[in-house]
């Protein structure tokens, strides 16, 4: 399967699920998941440290669940991967303020390697948020999860938290805009 193919499949898997989960088990998806999870993050070359290590976290922690929900055949476990994927984003975004340079700021030198204090300041109010994002995501997710309603998992997992994100990513863009006019 080409990079694209998994990348749609990473992205799209919940739609997936949606369809197939009444007449697959869980254990057969859990390891098609895993298989383009692997594929994704062995084709994903990013030369970021933070991205690295939240690929690799991903990898660990999102490859335990999907192997348990296989070995298991448990639908729940299956349903549980974006929870897994905003603690493990929430973790390096959090170790990252704790221990700076924080993700954003990382990102941001790429383009501007000579990023100013208020620049950096600014970053690490931006990690803030998408760490409050990845807490919320990860607690919504569970909360479809413990609802039980696949058709509302894959609403919100499939469509409403990339809508989010989006839109974050496009709020964060328009206020950064603001900001280095400022400076």
């Amino acid at each position: 399967m080409r990079p694209l193919g998994i990348a749609v499949l990473t992205i799209g898997y919940p739609v997936l699920i949606y369809l197939a989960l009444d007449h697959v088990q869980p254990r057969y998806l859990a390891l098609l998941v895993l298989a383009a999870v692997i594929l994704r993050g062995r084709w994903s070359g990013s030369g970021l440290p933070a991205a690295g290590a939240g690929f690799k976290g991903l990898a660990l922690i999102g490859g335990a669940l999907l192997l348990a929900a296989s070995f298991l055949n448990d639908r729940v476990l299956l349903l549980s991967y974006p929870i897994a994927v905003s603690a493990v984003f929430l973790g390096v975004f959090g170790h990252s303020l704790a221990h700076p340079p924080t993700v954003v700021e990382r990102l941001a030198r790429i383009r501007e390697p000579d990023l100013p204090a208020r620049g950096v300041a600014y970053t690490r109010k931006v990690t803030w948020v998408w760490c409050f994002f990845f807490l919320g995501n990860g607690l919504v997710s569970a909360a479809t999860v413990w609802h039980g309603d696949v058709a509302l998992w894959t609403l919100y997992n499939g469509l409403i938290a990339y809508v989010v994100m989006g839109l974050l990513f496009a709020g964060e863009w328009m206020v950064r805009s603001r900001v280095r006019k400022a400076f």
